[in-house]
This record gives structure tokens, sequence and C-alpha cells, in this order.
């Protein structure tokens, strides 16, 4: 459940994935230096120099000892203190009652002030308190036999000096590596940005420019994307050349049939042009099925006037399709590449099925900045949801639930629409019309 958790959390993109990698550790490799180096290098630094101090205390301190009275410890006080660099005066009883025994004072912040007011209070036996608020200065105060006595030094002599700056160097030389690390990082994943680019226009039917850069991994396998990206060219060009010759060499022997039938009596030869229609009718849809779009090229197209034609050209035809729901196209939007004869032949094949199952078609068109989707429904027996996808396959004639008896047909009507879509980097999505009560056929295209 965690790992779960944790991985909804991570970032889905390639860059978020590399940015996580370099910053992990980074900030590991900073928190273990602050820790290590920091907490044990700099405490040790701080005790020693604080014992060096302790030495001129306790030297100093022995000499105030040895003074008979006051006014001779306060002599040498400033006669030992100063070339010691310490500042030490005895204070007057009232203002030692404000000096609170065992309360010693620093600032929050302070990296090193609990270890030298640990050192002091350990090595150093009459202390009352310690100030460290003043980070430039080490005041404290010592209980003597003669009275109390304030000593002050600097805070450099036991403190190194400026341990925050270590902190500061840290964190910004580990961002301007991060830096440096993610711009060459970037540089090794522009090459498979670009190759999945080329990938994502290939599989909407349109050949980019594209070669291969960046490691040697990544240029092996932008070699192998054009290797297959040429070879499906090559199938494609063959495939054209195939059905120009499929279609002289059966189209000459059905139209001489045609002919030969048209000199014998007529209700003699009325089956038999019938047969050579059914044979037509099929050889067309089978070389529509295996043309897809390999005699189209992409136009930019505005899809509402196509769609419009079609509708059209359908009722000129005596066709009962209209044309139900289409958007206001923003100008920007309007031209898109697209096949324009392919979308046709597609959007005919949806309406011809649509009106030979139901009574009527209705086209609806929608276009948004990321897709656009040809929906056309009728009033039929529709299709069940488990077989749905087993009428998109070529030469399935699902008999019970689209009465495909009524007339010729071979069960390549869907599967046509559906690879002109995928042609386009699209899809064929079948559905129920809410509206009409039978299929709903939705053409989406990524733009």
């Amino acid at each position: 459940m965690f790992f779960q958790w944790l991985k909804t959390l991570m970032p889905r993109g390639l860059y978020g994935r590399a940015a996580l990698i370099l910053l992990l550790p980074v900030i590991s490799v900073q928190l273990v230096i602050s820790v290590a180096f920091i907490q044990r290098h700099f405490n040790e630094v701080t005790r020693q120099m604080t014992r060096s101090v302790l030495i001129d205390l306790d030297f100093m301190l022995d000499q105030i000892g040895a003074a008979p009275d006051l006014a001779g410890a306060s002599i040498a006080a400033k006669t030992y203190g100063a070339p010691l660099r310490i500042d030490a005066a005895f204070v007057d009883p009232s203002a030692a009652g404000q000096v609170s025994p065992g309360l010693d004072q620093r600032n929050a912040f302070d990296l090193t002030g609990r270890v030298v007011t640990e050192t002091l209070r350990a090595e150093l036996d009459p202390v009352l308190a310690i100030n460290l608020t003043n980070q430039r200065r080490v005041e404290l105060w010592l209980e003597l036999p003669l009275g109390v006595l304030a000593v002050g030094f600097d805070r450099t002599r036991v403190s190194a000096s400026n341990p925050h700056q270590l902190l500061v160097l840290m964190v910004v030389l580990g961002l301007f590596m991060t830096l440096i690390a993610f711009s060459f990082l970037r540089n090794q994943l522009r090459p498979i940005k670009r190759m999945a680019a080329a990938a994502a226009e290939f599989g909407k039917g349109r050949v980019v420019p594209y070669a291969p850069a960046g490691a040697s991994e990544v240029r092996a396998a932008g070699a192998a994307f054009l290797d297959m990206r040429a070879r499906i060219e090559r199938q494609s060009q063959s495939r054209t050349m195939m059905l120009s010759g499929v279609s002289h060499d059966l189209r000459t022997p059905l139209t001489r049939l045609r002919l030969g039938l048209s000199l014998i009596d007529e209700a003699e030869a009325a089956p038999l042009l019938r047969d050579v229609d059914d044979m037509q009718h099929l050889l067309d849809a089978f070389l529509d099925f295996a043309r897809g779009d390999a005699e189209d090229a992409l136009i930019l197209t505005d899809p509402l006037t196509l769609i419009r034609q079609v509708i059209t050209d359908a009722v000129r035809i005596g066709q009962k399709a209209v044309l139900v729901d289409h958007p206001a196209i923003d100008p920007e939007m309007k031209l898109v590449p697209l096949r324009p004869h392919a979308i046709r032949r597609a959007t005919e094949n949806l309406i011809g099925n649509a009106l030979r199952y139901g009574t009527c078609a209705e086209v609806s068109l929608a276009i948004s900045d990321k897709m656009i989707r040809i929906s056309v429904e009728d009033d039929g027996p529709g299709i069940p949801a488990d077989r749905r996808e087993e009428a998109v396959r070529p030469f399935t004639r699902l008999d019970p639930a689209r009465n495909q008896d009524m007339g010729s047909g071979v069960g390549l009507g869907l599967a046509i629409v559906a690879d002109i879509a995928r042609a386009h980097g699209g899809v064929l999505r079948l559905g129920d019309s809410t509206r009409l009560g039978g299929l709903k056929a939705d053409i989406v295209l990524a733009r």
C-alpha cells in the first residue's frame, strides 16, 4: 500500500523523473555532509579552541588568586588579561546579583554555542553564567573568593568563524552543479523526445524529418525506428503498385463479361448480370479496404466543409442524412491536416451502414485543439456491447445484430473506417445512440 501511494506521487514526465534522480542524491549528500562534518568536525574544532582559551584563563586566575586583596586582584586581572586579550574585571555585588547562577544564554541557531558552554562548565569550576547572545563575544561570570569576576573575549577564539558559510556554499554549489547536470541530461533526453514525436507523427500518417542523435543506445533505437518506418513505407508502396495491377487486371474481365452478357437475351442474362454486379461490388470493397490511405496525401482541410459535402452528396442520391450538430469553428483551428478522400470514404461508409440498417442517419461534428470527432447515429438495431470489437474486424458479419442478410456484403465497412481512423492517429468507437436508439459510430482523430 505504501509503495502504491508513493508511486502516485512520482512525476510522470521524463524530465520530472530525471530531475528527481538528480535532486535526491544531491540532497542526500548535503544532509550526510551536514550531519557528519558540521556536527563532528566543527564541534571538535570548537572544543579544542575552547580548551586553548581555558589555558589562558587558568593562568590568569592563578595570578589573580595569588593577590592578597581585591585591589591587587583587580590589578592582576588587568595586567595579565591584556596580553592574553581577555577583558577581566570584578563587578559590584549588586551587579553580580543580576547574574542567575547556572543560567546560560545563547541564540537558537548558534551551532557551536552548546559545545563552548559545555566545555567551559566542564573544565572551569567557578562559572556562574555564560552569555553567548552576542555572536562576536563570549561573556562569563566567575565566582572567586574575592568576588565575582566578569570575563570577556572574542568569540572567534573559541568557534570556527562563520560555520553557516559552509552550509550556504554547499547549497549554492549543489544547485549550480544540479543545473549543470540537468542541462547535460536534457541534451541526452532531447533525442528521445524527438524520436517519440517522430513516431507519434508517423502513427498519424505524417512523415517528418528525423535523424538519430544522442547516446549510442538512443542512436540505435532511432536507427531501428527509421528502418521500421522505411520498411512500412516500402510495403505501402508495394501495396499501391499491386492494387493498380489488380484493379486493371480484374476490372477488364468483368467489363468483357458485362459486354458479352449484353448481347444475349435479357431475361437469361439478368441473373448473370446480378452476379457480375455482386463481383464488382465485392471487388470495390476489397480494393477500398486494401487501399486504405495509400493513394491519399495529407492536405489542410476544413472538416466542416468536407462533412457538408458528404451530406449533400448523400441527399442528392436519395439518402436520408442530415448534419445535426457542429461547432462554431475558430478561424485558427479551421484547417486541419487530413486525408480528405479517406475521411470522405469513411463517413460515406458510416452513413451507408446507418441507412442500410435504419431509416435515417444523423451526423455531428466536434472540434477541439487536440481532436476531431465525427459521429454518425442511426435508429437501427445497433450492435451489442460485447460484439463491437468483433464488428470492426475485417470480413466479420454480425448477422443477428445488424441483419447483414440485407443485400450483399463481406463485412469490410467498419473495418475500412477503423483503418482510416488509425491512419490519422485516431480510433473508431462504437456505442449506443441516446438520441435515436440505434448505433452511434464516432471517428475520433488526433490533431
